[in-house]
């Protein structure tokens, strides 16, 4: 083997498959990309790197995919291109020949014309396995309408050629009550930490309700963000993040209202066991806890939520059951496979105990298309169809919640959340494994949280698979998150773009980016967006490359921007003006300081007290942390916000939180962005945050309640004057 050649056919090969040679992380320090993590990159998307040869024959194979079928198996346009034009391969034998191409339109209407390919010139040539192939165009000249069509094409003596035609529009939703320089407001609430005197442990959509009502009604705004409602195991302190769901297509059940269930209300069994006082009482102690209980709330809402389902199979509601299976039918085999995991994982988990990931299930049962599963599914139909009706009742509850907030005068209503990843002992990777990427891991490069790089250990998409399968998956997890909303925010947005690919048996500081089909994914998103009616915002920080950012602003996705990063080269925060209109506003997120956790060093202390953080660590973080209060305080001074009795220098003072809650909130509010958002702990001026990030077990993650009760924030005095201050900012900076 000549170390040349191969390395040059490793580069073809890297290039081909949208790895990065380099990158620039957000110091500003170049990274060059190893040959051993090319190697293990380009093995993992099943090109074989051994020999040159298997790497000439496996980059042959890749280079000549499309050019050996008659069409590619998907292409995504815009509704404004006319004529739409289709490449097809032919073999040089048929490039006279007659085609015959039928259109069918997702509305099932099809048209059928005949283009004579002696008529169209050539546009490209390929040689494959000693055979000549063209490349040709098809003309649709007709109007079509958004949504996913297909094409099938005939010619003599070859197999018919199909195509997935998806036709998108050129920007995602915006709605009227935002243009023509229309900004809104909104408040950021995990729906699992709502307190309320009623719920049985955990916030739930009758929570959710309420919370639309005080959000629209007693302060104001226009929506209510959510974090992900993802299904997830609901096991602390490892299968309890939104962020690392189960599944990214169904919701958590704990969610539920089981009081409001017609089947919970008519069974007397139900009845009788929820007044029993051993019910009760467990009830009253998840209820007064500071935690949700995650373990407990799901086998408490999972024993009712049972009762009602055997009751509604016993006394069936012809009109219920007949909305049920119209759901059913409409989710198709993606509902039954999330359903299948579910009862599989129940079933294999009661009979050994030890059984907790589907890695671990006897080989049979690890393939959902097996006919040991598929003897499962006949065997156990009643308890696959028990986790069909969980995820219908929640489907109808949230569009309830949906359908609440808008009456109660919200203009956008939920604001939902789609995470960036999946659980890789999850029922997704179960269910859909051809569309991951086995060999390697999602992370991020360093920044200044993470100083080495962060691994989220979950594998890549396949994209691929998910090309040649018309983004089907992608679509439904778009479609599923939002159709119950009016926003939908993208957990780092930049997926669409690159992710940072981690070979396996390496670390963060080995990885390097892989490309993506982007402008693919961002135009289904934009035609998902404008069918729902729902407006996008992509969470787009961390290292950001300037061109993403300009092709999002492009499609008409909002950007995400933070107080605490919108700073200038210099370091300096930036004045509330410059921040850009097409984004949203916010201080803080679920994986950083609150307001007063920033101000008062608590992150910094939780770090060290998780022991992420050394002594000389500490120090320096402390030290830091002094000089970005005073700069804090800088643009607060210059823009006016502080009150005259604070000192420009007050950074070592602790009590100066409150003072500063009401200027970073108003600072937030007079910039010219579309939307702004302030997160539950930042308007009750807590201090601890949701997520510490690279702790499980050292830290209480993703469990903590709000400070107040719905019913408290509309009679606490302290609640009370949170709202007010947020209210005087809304009217005074014109977004109430």
């Amino acid at each position: 083997m000549h170390s040349e050649s191969y390395d040059h056919a490793l580069s073809r090969a890297a290039q081909l498959c949208g790895i990065e040679p380099e990158f620039w992380d957000i110091f500003g320090n170049r990274h060059l990309t190893s040959r051993e993590t090319t190697q293990a990159i380009v093995s993992a998307l099943g090109i074989p790197v051994e020999d040159l040869d298997q790497l000439q024959a496996g980059i042959a194979r890749l280079e000549h995919a499309d050019w050996t079928q008659i069409l590619e198996p998907c292409r995504v346009v815009s509704v404004n291109r006319q004529p739409i034009r289709i490449p097809i391969h032919i073999p040089s034998a048929q490039e006279n020949a007659a085609a015959e191409v039928e259109l069918r339109l997702e509305d099932g209407t099809t048209e059928q014309f005949t283009t004579d390919l002696a008529q169209q010139d050539a546009i490209g040539t390929m040689t494959v396995n000693d055979g000549r192939y063209i490349r040709k165009e098809i003309a649709i000249s007709q109007s079509l309408p958004l949504g996913y069509h297909s094409v099938r094409v005939l010619l003599p003596d070859l197999p018919a050629g199909e195509m997935r035609l998806i036709v998108t529009p050129d920007r995602a939703y915006l709605p009227s009550s935002l243009e023509d320089g229309g900004r809104s407001a909104g408040v950021a609430v995990t729906l699992y930490g709502l307190r309320s005197e009623r719920n049985w442990g955990s916030g739930d959509f009758r929570d959710l309700r309420a919370a639309c009502e005080w959000a629209a009604k007693e302060v104001g705004v226009g929506f209510l963000a959510l974090n992900p409602l993802h299904a997830i195991h609901n096991r602390q302190p490892y299968n309890a993040s939104p962020y690392l769901p189960n599944s990214i297509f169904y919701q958590n059940f704990i969610y539920l209202d089981i009081e409001a269930l017609e089947e919970f209300q008519e069974s007397p069994e139900a009845q009788a066991l929820w007044r029993s006082p051993g019910i009760q009482e467990e009830i009253r102690q998840l209820r007064a806890s500071d935690y949700v209980e995650y373990e407990r709330v799901q086998a408490l809402k999972l024993r009712f939520l049972k009762i009602a389902f055997q009751w509604s199979q016993t006394h069936p509601d012809p009109w219920r059951m007949a909305q049920f299976f119209v759901y059913i039918e409409k989710e198709g085999d993606l509902l039954l496979r999330f359903a299948t995991y579910c009862a599989l994982d129940e079933h294999l988990h009661r009979e050994n105990p030890d059984l907790w990931v589907w890695t671990d299930w006897p080989a049979d049962y690890q393939e959902p298309t097996s006919e040991k599963t598929r003897a499962f599914q006949a065997q156990h139909s009643e308890s696959i169809l028990f986790y069909q009706y969980v995820q219908w009742q929640i489907n109808r509850q949230l569009n309830n919640a949906q359908e609440h907030a808008r009456r109660c005068g919200m203009a956008i209503g939920l604001y939902h959340d789609l995470a960036l990843a999946t659980d890789r002992c999850g029922s997704d990777l179960w269910a859909h494994r051809p569309f991951y990427v086995s060999g390697c891991r999602v992370g991020s490069p360093p920044d200044d949280f993470s100083p080495q790089g962060q691994d989220w250990a979950f594998p890549p998409p396949n994209k691929y698979r998910h090309r040649a399968d018309g983004y089907r998956l992608f679509a439904d997890s778009i479609r599923k998150t939002c159709s119950h909303g009016g926003a939908l925010r993208i957990d780092h947005v930049m997926r669409f773009f690159r992710l940072f690919w981690i070979p396996d048996g390496k670390t963060a500081a080995s990885g390097t980016y892989v490309r993506d089909h982007w402008e693919d994914l961002i135009r289904i998103l934009a035609l998902e967006s404008v069918r729902n009616r729902v407006l996008v915002v992509g969470e787009d920080l961390g290292t950001v490359e300037p061109e993403v950012r300009e092709n999002l602003a492009r499609y008409g996705i909002l950007s995400y921007r933070l107080f605490y990063f919108e700073r200038r080269s210099s370091g300096a925060y930036k004045d509330a003006s410059e921040y850009p209109r097409e984004a949203l506003v916010s201080s803080t997120t679920h994986d950083l300081p609150t307001i007063a956790g920033f101000w008062l060093n608590e992150d910094i202390e939780a770090r060290r007290r998780a022991g992420l953080l050394d002594d000389a660590g500490y120090r320096a973080q402390l030290a830091e942390r002094l000089a970005e209060k005073q700069k804090m305080l800088d643009v607060l001074w210059s823009s006016g916000l502080l009150p005259a009795h604070v000192p420009r220098n007050a950074a070592l003072i602790p009590e100066l939180t409150g003072e500063l809650h009401n200027a970073i909130i108003g600072f937030l509010a007079t910039t010219p962005s579309m939307l702004m958002v302030v997160n539950q702990e930042d308007l009750s001026k807590e201090v601890a945050q949701q997520n510490l990030p690279g702790t499980t077990d050292q830290h209480r993650n993703w469990s903590r309640k709000m400070k107040f009760t719905l019913e408290q924030l509309r009679s606490d005095p302290q609640a009370l004057a949170f709202v007010e201050m947020f209210r005087h900012w809304l009217a005074r900076s014109g977004r109430a």
